[in-house]
């Protein structure tokens, strides 16, 4: 099933249990996911990999928004964000945990031989490839710059 179908699907279901948080996510989702589509000039599908990236860039908004709110002592902005991300992550890959994605870095780095900040590019390049939407890539970014240092 599509990201699209899948999304309809949840809406008609927020809907009928008159969940507005998740209603509120759903159609982001989708707001962005025809934008994406209408990018192109045609009503093309999608990738799975713009999908995805998609879904990362709403969760990095939101928290971004959670986190100032957070900040400036506003919960009662923050915590519907929280909620939101919760939606929106149900919808993305599974999760893997730093130490899952340092070990798949040193490997990548053992492989090109790769040394130095000037090789990060290369290693994120490789990283990004590998990894794909199993990791933020601000997580990739710190544990290149930690391994290469």
């Amino acid at each position: 099933m599509s990201l699209s179908t899948h999304i309809m699907d949840e809406m008609k279901t927020a809907m009928r249990a008159k969940d507005t948080v998740a209603l509120e996510a759903l159609r982001a989702i989708k707001s962005e996911i025809l934008l994406a589509q209408t990018a192109t000039g045609s009503k093309e599908e999608i990738t799975e990999a713009d999908e995805i990236k998609i879904l990362q860039k709403l969760v990095k908004m939101r928290k971004d928004s959670a986190t100032i709110f957070a900040e400036q002592n506003r919960p009662d902005l923050a915590e519907p964000e929280l909620a939101q991300i919760a939606v929106i992550e149900k919808f993305l890959p599974v999760q893997l945990s730093e130490a899952e994605v340092e070990a798949i870095i040193a490997k990548i780095i053992a492989e090109t031989g790769a040394s130095g900040i000037a090789s990060m590019g290369k290693v994120m390049g490789l990283a990004s490839g590998q990894i794909g939407g199993q990791a933020e890539g601000k997580t990739i970014s710190s544990i290149v710059k930690k391994l290469l240092v």
